[in-house]
């Protein structure tokens, strides 16, 4: 019965061992009794920060006074977003420009066309404390911001949570190795290698553009008096492979 049970033990360990013979140099042999195992979990954690898409667009008759009205709505969000206490170094550019547009509503009249000759688009992706997203947007949208919502969930410390969920994985292991000793009635001993691969994840995201959209700029002037939206942060996961090798008694 021995000889059956290192024998199994001697094939899991041997093909554990096949993929990683260049990374570490474990050798199975009956003076070196291991069992390898993989396995995955991941850990959750609530995100901190949020990256906020701020843009509009702005429609005109011509690309001087397109560009005018674009310039003093894209002033307007800046000096919003600063007095509400967001930083310079928290803004970045994404989209710019101005474009003859091509697009019209086919129940648009000959005059309403004649007023969107040209169209001027601009974002920005604002990152501030998952709590301070929905005030972000409120204040932006007061100002002219119609194309606005989209938000990116990130967090600051995702080297922790990798690790959490490197150290949850480890944890798997030695439980399932630890059944496969006593089904082979041997004693589980020491880690004697473990290697993590993180596997690339992407964070969720919460898709709101287009939230509100307005065809005269006059109708945001009521938007100042609209409360804040209710937002939640999202929850952010953090997937780890941790293949380990046990040594057997």
């Amino acid at each position: 019965m021995w000889r059956i049970s290192w024998t199994l033990v001697y094939i899991a360990a041997g093909i554990g061992l096949a993929g990683l013979a260049s990374a570490q140099t474990i050798q199975v042999n009956r003076d070196n009794k291991t069992i390898a195992i993989s396995t995955t979990d991941e850990a959750t954690a609530t995100a901190d920060i949020a990256a906020v898409t701020i843009g509009f667009e702005v429609y005109g008759a011509d690309s001087d006074s397109t560009y005018a009205d674009g310039g003093r709505i894209s002033h307007a969000i800046l000096e919003a977003l600063h007095k509400a206490g967001v930083e310079d170094k928290s803004i970045e550019s994404s989209v710019q420009g101005i474009q003859r547009n091509t697009e019209f509503d086919e129940k648009d009249k000959p005059e309403q066309r004649a007023k969107k000759q040209f169209v001027l688009r601009q974002s920005w992706e604002v990152s501030v404390p998952s709590q301070a997203a929905a005030e972000v947007i409120r204040v932006s949208i007061a100002e002219g911001a119609n194309k606005s919502g989209a938000i990116d969930w990130r967090l600051s410390d995702r080297k922790a949570l990798q690790a959490k969920a490197a150290e949850a994985a480890l944890v798997k292991a030695r439980e399932v190795a630890s059944k496969m000793a006593d089904g082979m009635h041997v004693k589980l001993g020491p880690l004697i290698y473990a290697s993590n691969e993180t596997p690339s994840t992407r964070l969720f995201s919460s898709e709101m553009s287009d939230i509100i959209t307005a065809k005269d700029l006059n109708t945001l002037t009521s938007l100042t008096r609209l409360p804040t939206l209710e937002i939640r942060s999202q929850t952010i996961r953090e997937q780890a492979t941790v293949y380990a090798v046990f040594a057997i008694e």
